[in-house]
């Protein structure tokens, strides 16, 4: 990672911020952030979801250019982005990254945060008790689909993009909410597979901090918050500790 002249040693952490022309007010809350608490930081790791749905990397209409430069402003200045896909931006792409300085990571990666390694997710996977949107993942997350997908026009783009966002939330209001959670199991799982003791996520919303034990362990499961037009979440890590701030 690179680092500012004045180094604050201060590593960021956001999810879920949903960005579309529909919520201008949390997409100028999201340039305010980058416009300000971002700068201070050496790195933010967006980990899924910053937009509501991303069809094409050529997709310019307002406000995705604006996002674009204001990124690339913040990168320019010494602050490393680095996205993860989430289950509504799962198409971002190279191309994006170019233009912007930022950079894709894995959907499941580990990262020393000042001496405690730590696995970044989104989320998605490990709610496993949704069979239902595990098996649609596998096709959406394809390269048939992307191929299809984005060889089709802009405009026939948004149309798919918004029905199966109308598909989507009417499928999501029938579920219980323990569905929509995690799975337990498949938290402990992933956690083992990496060798870690502290999970960070988004996806479900529920902005909390889980504490456990693995194999007598001490473990923590720390969600990130969606944001809202009148409040942002993020998760602030630093040598003293791990806070939650409102941005």
């Amino acid at each position: 990672m690179s680092t500012h002249e004045s180094q604050t040693n201060e590593i960021l952490f956001i999810s879920d911020l949903h960005l579309s022309p529909e919520y201008p007010a949390t997409v100028q809350r999201f340039l305010n952030f980058l416009n300000n608490r971002a700068r201070k930081a050496d790195a933010i790791f967006i980990l899924g979801d910053l937009f509501d749905a991303w069809i094409g990397d050529d997709n310019n209409e307002t406000p995705y250019q604006d996002i674009r430069v204001q990124l690339g402003l913040l990168t320019s200045s010494g602050t490393d982005v680095l996205i993860q896909h989430g289950n509504r931006d799962f198409l971002l792409g190279d191309d994006f990254c170019r233009h912007t300085g930022t950079q894709l990571i894995p959907e499941e990666m580990v990262v020393d945060l000042f001496g405690t390694k730590t696995l970044l997710m989104h989320g998605d996977t490990l709610c496993t008790d949704d069979t239902g949107y595990l098996e649609a993942r596998k096709f959406l997350r394809s390269d048939a689909f992307a191929s299809d997908f984005l060889a089709r026009k802009l405009e026939k783009r948004k149309a798919i993009a918004a029905d199966y966002r109308k598909q989507s939330g009417e499928a999501t209001s029938l579920l219980p909410g323990d569905i929509m959670d995690v799975n337990q199991s498949a938290v402990e799982s992933v956690m083992n597979k990496h060798g870690v003791t502290r999970l960070i996520h988004g996806h479900t919303h529920r902005q909390a901090r889980h504490q456990f034990e693995i194999n007598a362990k001490p473990c923590e499961r720390i969600v990130l918050g969606e944001w809202h037009s009148d409040q942002g979440m993020a998760l602030s890590v630093t040598p003293d500790g791990v806070k939650e701030i409102t941005v």
